[in-house]
């Protein structure tokens, strides 16, 4: 069979159970059974697919169509420009994120704290844009602690970061001039409506903390100014329709100033508190 006879065979499975875009995904999945960079992959071509690659490419398929994440399959996730090793125990770096990412950094930071720092998406880019800053990164996950260090390593930012498994604080000594956090904020009740993709196949503790969705924001705030110096900056992300509430936690914590950013879709994502006082 041709190059283009199975991707659209594989697009035409993927189509039929409701995969949201059968063809990126048939074509990032094609690259990967053949071992080439997705932008390289060829179009056009008549050559006949040997059968091992047939077989390995029916192989992720079957896999995606039971809706097995794309990332997942292939083990990685493009993040701010870079490449990030992922697995099922740690949650799928996503777009939104970025714009914390991008709002740390309009302002220098010389010590970060990253709480949940899953596959460590968030701290390392920090600590890879800005050169001369270093940071702790913590999560309760084993496996996502030795996959964050996996990453630090790949990024080579290794010498410049402290990764330890803690429950938020617990494990936590000194001050950080930016503290930053992407916690578990879905509600229980709201997991059902996930799609299967989030629902089956992300780690539980790293979407929901079982209950409203704001207790992880309520106990990091409980503590954290003992741990930002003065003019320090603490930044969330945060579900669009929980901003508010989330911007009530972190004043009621005793931050004056606070900055809503949204996403590219005009919905509220990032909350960011500066300690003044």
């Amino acid at each position: 069979m041709t190059l283009v006879h199975v991707l659209q065979n594989a697009t035409g499975q993927l189509r039929d159970v409701g995969v949201s875009d059968p063809i990126r995904d048939a074509r990032i999945l094609l690259a990967h059974a053949l071992q080439v960079d997705y932008k390289d992959l060829p179009l056009a071509t008549n050559e006949d697919l040997l059968p091992d690659t047939i077989q390995r490419y029916d192989t992720l398929i079957k896999q995606r169509a039971k809706r097995i994440p794309v990332s997942h399959l292939i083990e990685m996730r493009e993040f701010y420009g870079r490449t990030f090793r992922i697995n099922s125990k740690v949650f799928d770096p996503r777009p939104e994120t970025e714009i914390l990412v991008s709002a740390a950094l309009t302002n220098s930071f010389q010590r970060v704290l990253d709480l949940g720092i899953g596959s460590g998406n968030i701290i390392l880019t920090l600590l890879a844009e800005q050169l001369v800053a270093s940071g702790i990164g913590v999560d309760i996950c084993k496996d996502a602690c030795y996959q964050a260090k996996l990453n630090a390593l790949f990024h080579q930012v290794e010498q410049r970061i402290d990764i330890r498994q803690s429950n938020w604080f617990n494990n936590i000594d000194g001050q950080f001039d930016l503290i930053v956090s992407n916690p578990p904020y879905i509600a229980k009740e709201e997991m059902p409506s996930l799609s299967e993709e989030v629902r089956l196949h992300e780690p539980e503790q790293a979407l929901t903390d079982g209950r409203d969705g704001l207790s992880a924001y309520a106990n990091i705030c409980r503590n954290v100014r003992k741990h930002l110096t003065l003019g320090g900056r603490l930044i969330f992300e945060v579900s669009p329709h929980k901003c508010m509430e989330v911007c009530k936690i972190v004043y009621e914590a005793g931050f004056d100033q606070v900055i809503i950013r949204s996403d590219l879709e005009k919905r509220p994502r990032v909350v960011i508190a500066n300690l003044d006082r």
